[in-house]
């Protein structure tokens, strides 16, 4: 297909891969226009005006559908990992003494609770 014509009539040899892929694109064959170049392709600098638009406005689209593709692939893998690891964390076996396990307190805070519990135990003697 890279000795189609140019849908506006356009005949340079220098663009004729751009004309293949806008007569791709005339007939709604996207998968044709993908195959001959879509998404690396320059416009042909003879082709009409309207006729450049129509290819780069193409290309443009097609590259906007693709990354919104990746991104919303991206999305859903960070989900199914949030998932897995919320599951994971759920699925923790009890300790002997009945608690589950959990991170370690930072210092400072396990301090302060050391010393809210001595209070509360001295309060429960009087």
């Amino acid at each position: 297909m890279a000795d189609a014509p140019c849908p506006c009539g356009c005949a340079a040899p220098a663009g004729a891969r751009a004309h293949a892929v806008s007569a791709a694109l005339a007939i709604d064959d996207l998968d044709v226009a993908i195959e001959q170049g879509l998404a690396d392709i320059e416009a042909c600098p003879a082709c009409t005006p309207g006729c450049r638009r129509r290819l780069l406005g193409a290309k443009a689209g097609r590259l906007a559908a693709w990354a919104a593709r990746e991104r919303h692939r991206a999305r859903e893998a960070r989900l199914r990992r949030q998932a897995a690891a919320r599951a994971a964390r759920r699925a923790m076996p009890a300790s002997p003494g009945g608690e589950s396990h959990r991170a370690p307190l930072p210092g400072a805070a396990a301090a302060a609770l050391a010393r809210a519990r001595a209070r509360a135990a001295e309060r429960g003697k009087s």
